[in-house]
């Protein structure tokens, strides 16, 4: 018994998880589990596939960690018009993060507890490595209309525009709060936000989710660019995990750029694309190069021999996405990729649902995506091809620091 979990190590107190905590224990990657470091001392991949990245951190895991090969993304509404509860929430969520990105299960676990009493943990992810998961939270703007939290909503958590060629489903769009669940299992992924939404039953509910596979990015210098549905490598230059420099211009917060509770944290946009699969499958290649400004074989960008080789952007199309969404198009704006590719059956008229889930770090949204997606919506030939059908825009705290903080801290503690 640690002495954060106080004197009640009973399950009875638990049930439901309506009691004052959560009996969790600290979180310690065992035995020969390989620890990654968060943020940008973030190591290559961390014993191979099975490894734990570390939960605590400056900045929270799951932005510039070296990218995991699945997502589990959940936008949340709250419930409760209770601060004290939600504050207790965001704790107890802390706890079974912690536990759960060491491979460890949720409070006492999922068997040999009290037989009356639900277990603690569902259990599915039993018997598997941590995967390399991380869990990373946001707070969307409408959070910041309960709680009393109007005068701490950064001017940078502004909420979105409509953009040219928009068809946003209030179903996919919004969120009080998300959780990113990303890691190199599935399994371990969704067993995640399972735990963190059965805990937060009664106080929160699960808005919309979205399943990735097949990362379409990477934070790791060096590595090739995955591939898009459309088979083409996008976002090559990337912010790499060790690039300190271009993390601290264009990811992290900095003091002074905002509210004191935003320092160390990032801004996240989060939009479901929908590809036009068939159309595009029906496309000559030489038009699928045109629009993308890349050959498919390589990536190269035109003219050139290597996805990595400086583009020279004048030999594109106007209207190609490479050029347009360029830095050097763009007076410098980058953001940080962190998008996974998605299939959800059928729209019910024979086509694919698949596209991209886009989910893109910045430091602040105004310089960042908002002016960059104008540009690609006005302007971009692969518009043709794709529609944004879902939306958010969340703030993401900086990192939970040791085994005394929490998640929100900075934002809800009467200290900060």
């Amino acid at each position: 018994m640690t002495e954060t979990q106080g004197s009640n190590p009973s399950r009875r107190a638990l049930i439901g998880w309506g009691g004052a905590g959560l009996a969790l224990g600290a979180a310690v990657a065992g035995g020969a589990v390989a620890v990654a470091q968060s943020g940008e001392d973030a190591d290559p991949v961390a014993d191979g596939m099975g490894g734990a990245v570390e939960f605590h951190g400056a900045h929270q895991a799951g932005i510039a960690t070296p990218v995991q090969d699945r997502l589990h993304f959940a936008a949340f509404d709250v419930k409760t018009d209770d601060r004290e509860a939600f504050v207790q929430l965001l704790k107890d969520w802390t706890e079974a993060a912690r536990r759960m990105t060491a491979g460890k299960p949720v409070g006492e676990g999922a068997y040999g507890g009290l037989a009356e009493a639900p277990p603690d943990d569902t259990g599915e992810a039993l018997g598997l490595k941590p995967s390399r998961l991380t869990l990373t939270i946001g707070f969307g703007p409408s959070l910041f209309d309960k709680f009393g939290l109007k005068g701490q909503r950064p001017a940078a958590l502004v909420d979105l525009p409509k953009f040219p060629g928009d068809n946003l489903e209030r179903s996919r769009t919004g969120g009080d709060l998300c959780v990113q669940a990303c890691a190199d299992d599935p399994q371990v992924a969704v067993h995640a936000i399972r735990n963190l939404a059965r805990i937060g039953f009664g106080k929160v509910a699960v808005r919309w989710s979205q399943l990735g596979f097949g990362k379409t990015s990477s934070t790791t210098p060096g590595a090739q660019t995955p591939r898009n549905l459309f088979g083409f490598k996008d976002g090559t230059r990337n912010i790499a995990g060790t690039e300190t420099g271009r993390l601290d211009e264009h990811v992290w917060v900095g003091a002074g750029d905002g509210p004191a509770w935003m320092t160390g944290g990032s801004y996240l946009v989060a939009r479901r694309i929908r590809m036009n699969i068939e159309t595009w499958d029906r496309t000559s290649l030489q038009e699928q190069e045109d629009v993308f400004g890349r050959d498919k074989r390589e990536g190269a960008p035109v003219g050139k021999a290597k996805e990595h080789d400086e583009p020279f952007l004048k030999a594109m199309k106007p209207d190609a996405h490479v050029r347009l969404a360029h830095p050097d198009s763009n007076g410098g704006i980058t953001i940080l990729r962190r998008g996974y590719s998605f299939t959800d059956g059928t729209d019910g008229l024979g086509r694919l649902d698949a596209g991209l889930f886009f989910l893109a770090y910045q430091r602040d949204v105004r310089k960042g995506f908002i002016p960059l997606q104008r540009k690609l919506a006005a302007h971009d030939a692969l518009n043709e091809y794709i529609q944004h059908v879902g939306s958010a825009v969340f703030a993401v705290p900086p990192g939970v620091r040791d085994s005394g903080d929490w998640w929100g801290r900075t934002l809800f503690s009467k200290e900060a």
